[in-house]
């Protein structure tokens, strides 16, 4: 049996990084970011690519895929006051519309039962302050999945999973002493923040053709913080 092709937009390190090193051994992946992944494999091969200067040449190039997953995101948490119109379109730009012009690319290459993963946050379903750049981004997100899951029906499955803080080097700021990782892991009910592993291993059950009566899911990997009262 070939092995099936995974594309990867971001992911050179965090949660993309684990989801590369779990399937490397039976996959050919490619990553599209602007530095290499962190883990390497004679499997893994990477595409220089940058969302915001988007060559969609690069990914149409790869061929026929199987497998795909949007990675790139951003943590600007600040109040509506200090958010200049900017900031929404950067992160407009980066979560979303940088998604959506891969997805536009790749489309048609997309093979028969195929299979697509976007990430959201947790701050959508649940309002929090100082949120309001990086959930409206991601609530996008959330109805692009679920308008396309059902256009894309039966050829394509598409997910999104929505984690709430995860240790990766994209929160390394809010999390860089061990008193901000207490305060933040009592916040959820299962009192600990979450691991790159933990959503990467969701990120790869959402992918496998093994689970293919789910598609349109915004699947909370949030350590029960969306839907738990503490």
């Amino acid at each position: 049996m070939s092995m099936k092709t995974l594309l990867c937009i971001g992911g050179s390190s965090g949660i993309g990084a684990a989801l590369i090193e779990q399937l490397a051994e039976d996959h050919q992946i490619y990553v599209a970011s602007r530095t290499a992944p962190v883990f390497t494999h004679p499997n893994v091969h990477h595409v220089v690519y940058d969302v915001n200067n988007a060559q969609t040449d690069l990914l149409t190039a790869i061929g026929p895929i199987d497998k795909f997953a949007y990675f790139p995101g951003s943590i600007n948490l600040k109040p509506l006051s200090m958010l200049k119109m900017e900031h929404f379109k950067e992160e407009m730009q980066l979560n979303f519309f940088g998604l959506v012009e891969a997805v536009k690319a790749i489309y048609p290459q997309m093979n028969e039962h195929s299979s697509m993963v976007f990430f959201s946050t947790v701050a959508v379903q649940t309002g929090m302050p100082f949120h309001s750049s990086i959930a409206s981004a991601k609530g996008a997100i959330e109805g692009f999945t679920r308008a396309l899951a059902a256009e894309a029906a039966p050829k394509i499955r598409i997910n999104a999973i929505a984690p709430s803080i995860v240790d990766t080097p994209l929160a390394g700021r809010l999390l860089n002493n061990e008193k901000k990782v207490e305060m933040i892991a009592e916040r959820h009910p299962l009192k600990r923040v979450g691991n790159a592993q933990e959503l990467a291993n969701a990120a790869a059950f959402l992918l496998d053709e093994k689970n293919g009566w789910i598609t349109g899911q915004i699947l909370a990997v949030d350590g029960g913080k969306s839907v738990l009262s503490l």
